[in-house]
């Protein structure tokens, strides 16, 4: 009888164990991969140039993957590690809540969920099974733990102050600037025999059905402390219709009163998945630079996620800018060659001030390198003509002086400053 009962349970247990243990790992592996074809060699210039950059991501999913981040893994495309061996200054962490069953580029409905089948595999807190405000809650707390964790290698950003303490630590308790050799191997001097300087990290959101209807409910993030939203993802939702829903329509009342509140908060609008309805009535009523975070362009990938011309000029007015992706989607394969040929068409169309990355990450992409090799796009980006200061400005300068600005509260700005150019 006792066997009859405890084999059973045993099976149970065993099965358990390989569902709570192992699937979600297994899962992991099979949707965040590098592919493994050959990289473009790396010159000792683009070495040297590398090494100075202040290296900005504007858009991973890290936070939906039950790792340690301040852990090298065997999976995935970024941890703490491989961010400093990379030169990351700021990488910017989203909140995925909520993606459909088959989700694909063309059309989405929303009355499916993979996510809640990871989140429960993963043994979240119960609040987050049936929560998405709660699941982008529990993200946060988990970057703040992390953050506790790091014994300062990592560094949560929320205000240009902590961004600029991150940038004092990461020069050694002075920004330099450098111009010339001399200046460069005193920089490198300087660091010389140090830990790795400290990597910032931003917390963002992909997609605001987390507000699950209630504008209040924005708040309770921004006090979370998430500095970035897109208003939608992979389907239609209550504030806004998704470049892959099944009605792909314009902003609806919540989403207008959204977009209104982030700005007053301090909070970055991001357009990516927004269907081209959205894009246009956001870039139409927004009083800050607007952010694309993650995607490329109809010019060199004609894919229905990627920003047509028009939408370039109509983002680059609000003094924003475009994150590059890196994935096959966003640029057609995975090659730093592409990303850079990315990258330059918006340089060419409206200005290098508005060219930045936005790798997506551990997004259940392929791509063709991880965060530790990013010198690849600073390669690419030289063997396409950037002089060094263009490729100080879309590798990083950019996203920080949007980001900067972006995290000040509307009403704390200067009376009379201008919100956006």
């Amino acid at each position: 009888m006792r066997k009859r009962v405890w084999v059973p349970l045993a099976v149970l247990g065993l099965a358990a164990a390989g569902f709570f243990g192992v699937a979600p790992g297994w899962l992991e592996g099979q949707m965040n991969k590098v592919d493994g074809k050959e990289l473009i060699p790396v010159s000792a210039e683009a070495q040297a140039l590398h090494k100075t950059l202040q290296i900005v991501d504007l858009h991973s999913d890290t936070l939906m993957w039950d790792r340690n981040v301040l852990q090298r893994a065997s999976r995935g495309h970024e941890d703490l590690p491989r961010l400093a061996e990379g030169n990351v200054t700021l990488q910017l962490f989203s909140s995925v809540t909520k993606s459909p069953k088959g989700q694909n580029y063309d059309a989405n409905g929303s009355d499916t969920d993979n996510i809640t089948g990871l989140v429960i595999a993963q043994l979240q807190p119960v609040r987050t099974w049936g929560s998405l405000l709660q699941r982008s809650l529990y993200h946060g707390e988990k970057l703040d733990r992390a953050v506790a964790r790091a014994d300062g290698a990592l560094r949560k950003v929320s205000d240009p102050a902590s961004l600029d303490a991150l940038l004092a630590a990461r020069a050694d308790g002075a920004l330099r600037k450098v111009s010339d050799p001399a200046s460069l191997d005193a920089l490198l001097a300087a660091r010389a025999g140090k830990a790795n300087p400290p990597v910032g990290a931003l917390l963002t959101i992909e997609g605001l059905q987390n507000l699950e209807g209630q504008l209040g409910n924005l708040d309770k993030l921004h006090a979370a402390g998430f500095r970035m939203a897109g208003l939608t993802h992979f389907f239609d939702n209550e504030l806004a219709g998704s470049l892959h829903g099944l009605k792909k329509g314009g902003l609806n009342p919540l989403g207008r009163q959204a977009v209104a509140r982030m700005e007053d908060l301090g909070m970055v609008v991001d357009i990516a998945h927004c269907s081209h309805q959205c894009v246009g009535e956001v870039l139409a009523m927004a009083r800050r630079p607007v952010v694309s975070s993650h995607g490329g362009v109809q010019a060199t990938c004609k894919v229905n996620r990627n920003l047509s011309d028009d939408e370039l000029r109509q983002l680059a007015k609000t003094g924003g800018v475009i994150g590059i992706g890196y994935w096959d989607a966003a640029i057609c394969d995975t090659s730093p060659r592409s990303i850079a040929r990315a990258m330059k068409h918006v340089r060419d169309l409206v200005g290098i001030q508005h060219v930045a990355l936005g790798s997506d990450y551990d997004g259940g992409t392929t791509v063709r390198f991880d965060t530790s090799k990013l010198v690849q796009v600073t390669q690419a980006l030289l063997d396409e003509g950037f002089t060094p200061d263009e490729v100080r400005a879309a590798m990083g300068g950019n996203a920080l002086r949007v980001l900067r600005a972006g995290m000040v509260p509307l009403a704390a700005l200067p009376q009379g400053a201008a919100a956006r150019p």
